[in-house]
């Protein structure tokens, strides 16, 4: 069967390049690893050549800006949040000016599909105003807002997070599926030319029908936009260890994900999040990752369990989302530490959350498939305090 499976697949459409063996150890590990990763995952999904594709033009560049009063008895305030946009995206791009800031990501004419992350329910997911400003942004690089659309994979997440309430006029809303279900194969809103095919099936599902197989990326990703713009919040997450970025592509992009965090033993998020990530549909087209860590959650994720939930009063901006992830994950991991918790990486089944193990190591992973900068001495983070 694996045969067969590969046979449909060109060398172009593989999820990774295997290199020369080297003689450094360390670079013949990760080389056998990638290559045992392409036995195990293949994709067939193109796309054109994007030079914003992930990891974009600011690798391995963080920008974290914070500000005291951003938030106040749990409500967002206006003002302070478009400072703080204002600020990162003047600081990422290095452009002299908010206009030529989102200038040099989008343009006139541009579609760009904006990745909401309702899973924590109303309490935590991130606000209207942030959305406003960075809609703000579009317009002012020439995207209307009749060109902006908002998606998430389930309508009904979104719907009771309250954000089709924040749409304005001639923003639209897209969900390729109408809520939650356990079955997960439901193609009328997902593109049976694009997916990522995994060895993994649901216990139930028949591992002889290829659907049960893969997990097909939505028709708003390849079809209703050009560009994307990928806007998180910073939480902790039992099977992945923390879902910003990269699972809220992961998860928020395709069908059939349940298969990837069956149980709390049969957990493949390591392998399954990088994965998808890599389809060239997915990597070229989201150019810009804004990251709310205005509100965050260092335990119990992806839900909002109030014990958890703090105020970090800060937003990140990249185009790198392997740095991102790895800048959230010390941030969750600082905050862990204060209260007494042992590091994600390390810590243990309780109560709230019930995995044997959390698989951070799907960032580090990610990065060894090219996705974004890992290592920390070539992460760059500029902090900015602005109150």
């Amino acid at each position: 069967m694996f045969e067969s499976i590969c046979s449909r697949v060109t060398p172009k459409d593989t999820l990774v390049e295997l290199k020369p063996m080297a003689t450094d150890r360390r670079q013949f590990l990760e080389t056998a690893f990638l290559g045992a990763a392409a036995t195990l995952a293949t994709s067939v999904s193109q796309a054109g050549t994007s030079k914003l594709g992930m990891p974009g033009p600011y690798r391995g560049r963080v920008i974290a800006v914070e500000h005291s009063g951003c938030i106040a008895s749990g409500v967002y305030r206006r003002e302070p949040i478009e400072q703080m946009i204002q600020r990162g995206m003047t600081d990422l791009t290095g452009a002299p000016s908010w206009q030529d800031a989102w200038r040099t990501m989008f343009e006139k004419g541009d579609v760009v599909g904006i990745k909401v992350s309702p899973v924590g329910g109303a309490k935590l997911c991130s606000d209207a105003t942030v959305l406003h400003a960075i809609l703000d942004g579009l317009n002012a690089a020439g995207v209307t807002d009749r060109n902006a659309i908002v998606f998430n994979r389930y309508r009904e997440e979104a719907v009771e997070a309250g954000i089709l309430d924040w749409l304005r006029p001639g923003v639209r809303f897209e969900a390729a599926s109408p809520r939650y279900d356990e079955h997960q194969q439901d193609m009328d809103g997902y593109d049976e030319k694009h997916f990522m095919e995994m060895a993994i099936v649901k216990g139930g599902d028949d591992p002889n029908d290829p659907r049960s197989r893969r997990s097909y990326v939505s028709k708003t990703v390849t079809s209703h936009v050009n560009k994307i713009i990928n806007l998180p919040v910073l939480k902790h997450h039992q099977s992945a260890g923390v879902t910003i970025t990269l699972k809220n592509m992961s998860h928020g992009f395709v069908n059939n994900v349940n298969r990837s965090h069956m149980t709390p033993t049969a957990n493949a998020c390591g392998m399954f999040i990088p994965s998808v990530v890599s389809l060239p549909i997915i990597r070229e087209k989201v150019v810009l990752h804004v990251v709310d860590s205005v509100k965050a959650s260092y335990h119990g994720g992806p839900s909002s369990k109030p014990a958890y939930v703090w105020e970090a009063k800060t937003m990140y901006f990249g185009t790198d989302p392997v740095a991102l992830d790895k800048t959230g994950w010390k941030a969750i991991d600082a905050k862990r530490k204060e209260v007494g918790m042992a590091p994600i990486a390390s810590s243990k089944p309780d109560k709230d959350s019930h995995y044997l193990n959390c698989q951070v190591e799907h960032i580090e992973i990610a990065g060894m498939m090219g996705l974004g900068e890992f290592n920390d001495d070539k992460i760059d983070v500029k902090r900015v305090k602005l109150a």
